[in-house]
């Protein structure tokens, strides 16, 4: 070889190669065109060119959701962390050890309080990015705490749902979190406490049997996949074709299952505005003077156990 092919070509190619980091774009899962990651950032994680609302980890939605600088989070109670010893090709007690250290998350919920539009509010968000979001005892733990503390606060409670349903390894545990957190829920209902659902995609299995559909107001995102079983799935047992944009958002509030489909970058405004709205209480106010005292006889309800 001469020395231009030895040398000066290297040389050469060193000077044309760039590196080029490898979260510099993403692909949209619904248009699977390429989207630069700090577009996303700009828009709150919805694709430019079809608009499809993406996956937002927790802490993202906290922010986007709360007034600046106006949330605080809790501490969420502690569970057995292996209540089965369920083991396939993996222990279970492993794969949540993976997921904590991923999502620096102790379970599928995340649980704040802060001030929206200036109005005070509880929010509890699913984590899609803890074990897709499924439904266990520490899940259900969690959002009993958010009711706890929302009537504490005399506040109402927001929720949004991203989830696979109920986690497989921890069985018939996981889907007793289903009449639990309905229990929850009744007890807001008896203190005359707001319950605000948002969906988000996707939503489906236990989840969307139980507290994801029992709010006062049901709003989703734009495209948002809602439904118990996959489309893939009902098509098969029904052996028929299923109508277009089945289980998606803009279905089911054409159907009366929603009562709002809402962009993502209105949704701080409009939970504000239905807070207002809900409670009659003026920005900043802690809502005692609207809503019952948790005090008076009777109005005590015991909360679910395990």
């Amino acid at each position: 070889m001469s020395w231009l092919t030895e040398y000066v070509r290297p040389k050469v190619r060193g000077l044309l190669r760039r590196e080029v980091p490898d979260n510099l774009w993403t692909n949209c899962p619904s248009c699977h065109q390429m989207v630069l990651v700090k577009e996303l950032e700009r828009t709150l994680n919805v694709c430019p060119h079809c608009g499809f609302h993406m996956k937002v980890p927790v802490a993202e939605r906290l922010k986007w959701t709360f007034d600046a600088d106006s949330y605080t989070r809790i501490d969420l109670p502690k569970v057995a962390a292996d209540p089965l010893g369920f083991r396939d090709h993996k222990r279970y007690a492993d794969r949540l050890k993976d997921a904590r250290a991923k999502t620096q998350l102790d379970d599928s919920i995340a649980v704040a309080h802060g001030k929206i539009m200036g109005y005070p509010a509880v929010v509890a968000v699913m984590a899609y990015e803890f074990m897709s979001g499924t439904m266990g005892t520490g899940f259900g733990e969690g959002f009993i705490a958010a009711a706890r503390l929302a009537i504490l606060q005399r506040a109402p409670l927001i929720v949004f749902t991203a989830s696979g349903g109920a986690r497989m390894q921890e069985g018939v545990m996981s889907l007793m979190q289903m009449p639990r957190t309905t229990v929850a829920i009744e007890m807001l209902k008896e203190a005359g406490l707001p319950y605000i659902v948002v969906l988000t995609d996707p939503t489906t299995g236990g989840v969307s049997a139980s507290f994801a559909m029992l709010g006062d107001v049901q709003i989703a995102e734009p495209k948002a996949l809602i439904g118990f079983a996959g489309p893939r799935v009902i098509e098969d047992t029904v052996r028929e074709k299923l109508p277009e944009g089945f289980q998606r958002s803009e279905y089911l509030l054409e159907h009366g299952m929603l009562d709002m489909v809402v962009e993502r970058k209105n949704l701080r405004a409009t939970l504000g505005r239905l807070v207002g709205l809900l409670t009659a209480a003026p920005p900043g106010d802690v809502f005692t003077s609207t809503l019952p005292d948790p005090e008076e006889p009777g109005s005590e309800t015991p909360l679910p156990t395990t």
